[in-house]
């Protein structure tokens, strides 16, 4: 087939391609294990284990040595510490305090470990720095 264009001239040409082969049948356990490498959630899963366990560390820590170690300096411990105010309907809502304190210098610890460990991951250049 051919067509012309004022001064140039085009010809068409339709080439067969031979047709690959049909890809290969994975099984249920390759294909698993690929999406598992390719969306890194092993290490994703590796990394909320760990979390995991640094969060029931760092409670631990915080409910056994940080707050009774405050309450030596306050009346009682800190996580009982509370406020009692009487309502308009005549009921007494209780205000724990000393318990969001407690939760507060846990978030705090928790936070400080997660960003050492970022630097300590960057440091050894295991992590890369988004820009």
């Amino acid at each position: 087939m051919t067509y012309s264009l004022k001064r140039f001239r085009v010809s068409l040409v339709t080439v067969a391609l031979p047709k690959a082969p049909p890809p290969k049948k994975k099984s249920f356990r390759q294909e698993y294990t690929a999406f598992l490498i390719a969306f890194g959630v092993i290490g994703i899963a590796i990394g909320f284990v760990i979390g995991q366990a640094v969060n029931k560390l760092v409670t631990a820590i915080v409910k056994d040595i940080v707050s009774p170690t405050i309450g030596l300096f306050l009346p009682g411990n800190l996580e009982n510490m509370s406020a009692f105010i009487t309502g308009i309907h005549g009921k007494p809502s209780e205000f724990l305090y000393g318990d969001l304190i407690s939760n507060v210098i846990d978030f705090a610890i928790i936070l400080l470990l997660v960003f050492v460990a970022y630097k300590l991951l960057k440091k050894y250049k295991l992590i890369e720095e988004k820009k």
